[in-house]
């Protein structure tokens, strides 16, 4: 497993009876989490000391519940600033697991811009919700781009990205659906020197477009080995889709990007420690490539 364990500012305190509870940074929340089907004892203090709860509803969805925490507020990881704020469906705007391949595309970057300083590393980020990636690779030296189809997802995107220093990064900011973006850049000729996707299990497009990861994520690899550069730098597809294991996505980027390329694949699940250094959450898997 993939740990994302150089935080410090985030944490997992404890976990029981299908939720977590988390620290981020001055801030203590609980949220459900499926993967916690164990229960235990509520050993940790911070329990009674929350600062905003999401209670699942039994019929889907749910709601929060807050104890003195602001609108929004400011999370920090290496150089990179978040901004904060509870929204629907108990999230944040970070998946802090996600720090773990921000690492590993950081270095594929420097290295690259090291063997090679006047070259332009050009990585496009699908899915790219509030642009955790999208930051780790333009603090890195790459010149983004960033497609979303949510308006404000990409408006929340660009706040981080001021927050953290890099509002005149190369970043181009694109509210899109996805899969047609990818086809107008293969008709256009564009190329990129690394992908990055976390597409959601179920989604839609700006204009109402069905998106099934099982449907549609195949072909969309299949489409995106196509605006790789000849000498491509990496390949990440990320996935909290229970059908989707590490195995799966390996087999895919087996299939799609290492015949046209050659390199090497690798997958597992990325996860977070749990306070105390006996137990990981798992957090979903991901899949790369890289040559």
């Amino acid at each position: 497993m993939w740990l994302s364990d150089g935080w410090e500012e985030y944490e997992v305190l404890d976990t029981s009876s299908g939720e977590k509870l988390e620290r981020w940074g001055d801030y203590i929340l609980v949220r459900p989490d499926p993967q916690v089907i164990w229960n235990t004892p509520y050993r940790a203090p911070e329990w009674k000391r929350k600062n905003g709860h999401y209670h699942r509803s039994n019929k889907g969805g749910g709601q929060w519940e807050f104890f003195d925490l602001p609108e929004q507020w400011d999370i920090h990881y290496r150089d990179l600033t978040f901004n904060l704020r509870p929204f629907s469906f108990k999230h944040t705007g970070l998946f802090p697991e996600q720090a773990v391949n921000w690492d590993w595309m950081d270095r594929k970057i420097r290295q690259a811009k090291q063997e090679c300083p006047e070259r332009e590393i050009k990585v496009l980020n699908l899915f790219a919700y509030t642009g955790g990636a999208t930051l780790a690779c333009a603090a890195a030296g790459a010149a983004l781009t960033h497609v979303d189809a949510s308006k404000g997802m990409v408006t929340w995107a660009k706040e981080n990205a001021a927050a953290a220093g890099l509002a005149d990064a190369k970043v181009r900011y694109l509210v899109d659906d996805c899969v047609k973006f990818v086809e107008r850049e293969i008709r256009r000729g564009n190329h990129y020197d690394g992908i990055v996707m976390d597409p959601p299990s179920y989604g839609r497009g700006p204009k109402g477009e069905i998106w099934k990861i099982e449907e549609k994520v195949f072909l969309l690899i299949k489409s995106c080995a196509k605006l790789l550069t000849k000498k491509p730098l990496f390949f990440l597809i990320n996935s909290y889709t229970t059908g989707l294991q590490p195995a799966v996505l390996s087999y895919m980027l087996t299939l799609e990007i290492q015949p046209r390329f050659g390199g090497v694949v690798e997958a597992d699940e990325i996860g977070l420690p749990v306070r105390g250094g006996k137990l990981v959450l798992p957090c979903g898997a991901s899949g790369r490539w890289s040559y």
